[in-house]
């Protein structure tokens, strides 16, 4: 069994916009839209997880209804109360369904409009033959670190450095197996789903993701997202 978990259950208070960011129109339509369009068009995907803010599920689930009517690929389910809460809300979905083992997860932020269907491929592909898989990109900047308030720190090498994206794909088995030897103190560090299997010293597989698959964030994001889908 191969799902998708949309990640959709933040509040999206740094874009401004009076309202949870996955129900926030670009382009006439709301960004959770956009990126579960791209996800149907994936054959490998058994289902379709949208995580929902618990207060928001009934206006998520009609949005799905009004976009996308009667499709049995997608679920809507009650996201946690972190993003790790939300990935394992997910994946105990998919053991509820009976999955096979070694069935894949691929999550993926809902406000990443612009991923491709090959991204979504090639990290499914990744995820089987590695076990865990992230997009990826490589650092452009030089980037400064500060352990203490306004002091650099040190500067890291920009060569080894790249800035994670999503799709981020993992056998959920090997998940389940690395979780449950994780201390409180590791699993307080899951801000992905990444973080868990470098903990571990687990494989993952980087492979290359694409810079037009920037996650929208703050206000001026959404200028850009407009005028991506103009020039599209």
């Amino acid at each position: 069994m191969i799902c998708a978990a949309m990640l959709a259950g933040g509040v999206g208070s740094r874009l401004k916009q009076g309202k949870p960011k996955q129900f926030v129109n670009i382009n006439n339509k709301p960004i959770l839209v956009h990126s579960v369009e791209t996800f149907l068009n994936v054959d490998e995907l058994d289902k379709i997880i949208v995580s929902s803010p618990k207060e928001c599920i009934d206006k998520t689930k009609n949005l799905m209804e009004e976009y996308f009517p009667q499709n049995d690929r997608i679920v809507v389910i009650e996201g946690g109360k972190t993003r790790n809460d939300t990935i394992l809300n997910s994946i105990y979905y998919m053991k509820n369904q009976n999955c096979e083992d070694d069935s894949i997860l691929v999550t993926h932020d809902a406000s990443r409009i612009f991923v491709s269907e090959k991204l979504i491929e090639d990290s499914i592909k990744y995820a089987i033959e590695v076990g865990a898989a992230s997009a990826v990109i490589p650092a452009t900047d030089v980037i400064f670190e500060s352990k203490e308030d306004g002091k650099l720190t040190d500067v890291p090498l920009r060569k080894y450095l790249c800035h994670a994206q999503t799709p981020q794909s993992f056998n959920i088995d090997k998940f389940l197996e690395i979780y449950e030897d994780l201390s409180d103190e590791e699993i307080a560090k899951l801000d992905e789903a990444m973080v868990l299997f470098h903990l571990r010293n687990a494989d993952i597989k980087l492979f290359p993701g694409d810079q037009g698959n920037f996650k929208i964030t703050r206000p001026f994001d959404i200028i850009m997202a407009e005028l991506f889908l103009k020039n599209k």
